[in-house]
């Protein structure tokens, strides 16, 4: 699979988040053959949401993170079938190649005030955000990435180390 760390909303707002482009099937180690998986998805995502919530919080624990206090029970995770090879391809490439605002989006930059628009994800209406410069400033900012951190991770048969489990695909 490939994760895409996404860390804003529409509006901008730090909303931290992920999108994965998960294989629907794998290799059988013991066949070597490719195994398609049976349903519309390789997990039931109520269950990958508790198994990845859990994974995660210990694995900032382990890590030695503070955990908030105040953590939702649940985690939202939605799963949506975006398509084989090119239209899934598409779909991740939105999240990786543009940054955090278009230019075409700000659309006023009078008296140290910064107007954008944004597509509100409800009712898809445009809808405009102003707010003084430095505020915008910091908005954009807390988008950048600490040191060491990455924006794509690959996983099984996609990481650059599988070469051999790729040519058996």
């Amino acid at each position: 699979m490939t994760i895409v760390l996404h860390t804003n909303n529409r509006r901008l707002d730090f909303h931290p988040h992920i999108h994965a482009v998960v294989p629907g099937g794998g290799m059988d180690k013991q066949s070597h053959q490719w195994k398609r998986v049976k349903g519309d998805y390789l997990f039931p995502h109520k269950a990958l949401a508790k198994v990845f919530r859990a994974r995660f919080l210990t694995a900032l624990k382990e890590a030695g993170f503070l955990i908030p206090k105040k953590l939702p029970a649940k985690w939202v995770i939605d799963c949506s079938y975006v398509g084989k090879g090119i239209s899934a391809l598409k779909y991740l490439s939105r999240y990786l190649y543009r940054g955090v605002i278009s230019e075409k989006n700000i659309v006023s930059n009078k008296n140290g005030r910064i107007t954008f628009r944004y597509i509100e994800s409800d009712t898809k209406k445009i809808k405009y955000r102003t707010l003084k410069g430095e505020d915008f400033l910091q908005l954009i900012i807390q988008h950048v990435l600490p040191q060491g951190f990455r924006r794509v991770r690959d996983y099984g048969f996609l990481h650059g180390n599988a070469k051999r489990l790729r040519s058996l695909i």
